[in-house]
Parts: structure tokens; sequence; C-alpha cells
């Protein structure tokens, strides 16, 4: 089976929203090792994060990680778009993404990985879809800007699995569905 795993950039406040105006100060190569570690051979994105990035690096050639973005196959879930072309290597999983996910978990491949995509992450834990969350927790307070767990949140149980303090403040924390 398949796994999905999503990772996040996240200040102690719980903003995870447009973390490249506020954790730079804190990127070493010991966190791009944790940040590779999450990166899977295939990509999950919601529309908006799958927008942003084929905007983004779409364009984009002789970067090597424009072309890893660009060459990477993409599932996309959106209930708006008609179509996920505008971004090469992407499929839409369209209005039953839910079961078209299942499904493609339960199939032989690689495991997929998941970035920013907020809004995604909350439902796949919400239809225990996400095998791994991994937070990198900044130790900062952003104040204003979407958390990863908005008030309202529906409560869902988490394990942690494994943690680990960066040379940066950085806390890495790897959570997995709580079983039962």
């Amino acid at each position: 089976m398949r796994k999905i795993i999503a990772g996040e950039f996240v200040s102690l406040d719980g903003v995870a929203e447009a973390p490249e105006t506020w954790h730079m100060s804190y990127f070493t190569d010991e966190l791009g090792a944790a940040v590779g570690s999450i990166m899977q051979p295939e990509m999950l994105l919601g529309r908006v994060t799958w927008t942003g990035f084929g905007e983004h690096f779409g364009p984009l050639t002789d970067d090597p990680m424009a072309d890893g973005m660009n060459t990477t196959p993409k599932y996309v879930v959106s209930t708006t778009l008609d179509s996920a072309d505008a971004w090469q290597n992407s499929t839409l999983l369209g209005g039953d993404w839910v079961q078209r996910l299942r499904e493609i978990k339960a199939s032989d491949g690689p495991d997929i990985g998941v970035s920013g995509s907020l809004t995604l992450v909350r439902a796949l834990l919400a239809h225990g879809l996400l095998d791994e969350l991994h937070l990198m927790v900044h130790p900062l307070v952003v104040g204003k800007g979407a958390k990863l767990f908005p008030d309202g949140t529906d409560g869902v149980a988490l394990t942690l699995l494994r943690s680990s303090a960066l040379s940066s403040g950085v806390l890495h924390t790897v959570y997995g569905p709580t079983a039962g």
C-alpha cells in the first residue's frame, strides 16, 4: 500500500500561510535534508498550491528544482478545475477525489508527497487518507495568516512517530494516525 506523506512549515502560533515570507532565516542544509526526506516520487496538491507551483516552476528551464517539479507526476484535487493541462505531468482527480485516492493508495507504486495545500491536508486527515504529517515548527510567532488548523477544525487524534530538534531551532515532528 502506498503512503500519503504531507509536510508543512508552521510557526509556534500555527500559521502555515506564506512561509516564504517568514521561514527563510531558519533554512539550513539540515532543514533542506528534512524537507527532502518528505518529497516523494509523486505529488498530491490542492488547486491553489498546484496553480501557484505550476505558474512558478512550469515556465522555468535549466533549473534543477524546476526540472524536478515539472517532471514529477502530480495528482490535483479540485472540484472547480476542468482539466490539469496547464502544468505537465498533472492528473486531475475531480469530484470523487476521496475514492480515487483510496484506489491510488491501494495500487502498486511509490509514496505520494503533499506540500502546502492546507485545505487538502485537513481533508486528508478528516477522511483518514494521510499516513504521515511532518511539521517543521519554526521558533517564531507570525501573528497573522492562515493556520494549518484554524478555529472550528474538527478534531483528529494523531500519534507522535518521531521528532528531532534542528540546529536552527526548528522542530521536525512526524505524526501518524492514532490506531483505534
